[in-house]
């Protein structure tokens, strides 16, 4: 069953890849739902739980994967949004574990310097918790713990996006 689902989500994430330009859509998890929380780890590799972001104001997570060519696209709109919005907002990635190592994770967030909270997601549990449909997707959750939107691919307004989570 476990490899099923990695191989549903590869076959969602090469299909993503068709379609770099979409928007906010309907997958995923559904819009106005308690966002839950999820087991997954540190990419040192310590235990962590994505629910303990939640509560302290509004949260956007990303789940990417450094082979993606839609979360490289996203990226730089991702760090503005991350200047803009510092203090404001919580920014998480979620990186997940397909073709990938909390390692090769580490080394690209170190090039890269993303200062988003880095979560590797080894055995899946965020991505089945969100019902994510491919990489590059966006999950915006208000102060309340509500998901108020979810997008995928590279032509995202995370701006617009971030404005549905502040009060």
């Amino acid at each position: 069953m476990k490899n099923v689902k990695r191989i549903a989500l590869l076959v969602a994430m090469m299909l993503a890849l068709v379609a770099p330009g979409a928007a906010a859509q309907d997958s995923g998890i559904p819009v106005g739902e308690k966002a839950p929380g999820a087991a997954v780890e540190t990419l040192a590799g310590a235990p962590a739980e994505l629910s303990s972001v939640f509560g302290k104001g509004p949260v956007i997570i990303e789940f990417w994967a450094t082979w993606c060519p839609n979360c490289k696209e996203l990226e730089p709109a991702m760090l503005a949004a991350q200047k803009k919005y510092a203090g404001k907002v919580t920014f998480v990635g979620v990186a997940v574990s397909a073709n990938q190592s909390p390692r090769a994770v580490q080394a690209y967030v170190d090039k890269h310097a993303l200062s988003a909270i880095q979560f590797f997601d080894r055995r899946g549990k965020a991505v089945g918790a969100y019902d994510v449909p491919a990489t590059s997707f966006i999950v915006v959750v208000n102060k309340a713990g509500l998901v108020v939107y979810t997008g995928v691919g590279a032509g995202q307004d995370i701006d617009a996006a971030i404005k549905k989570g502040l009060p």
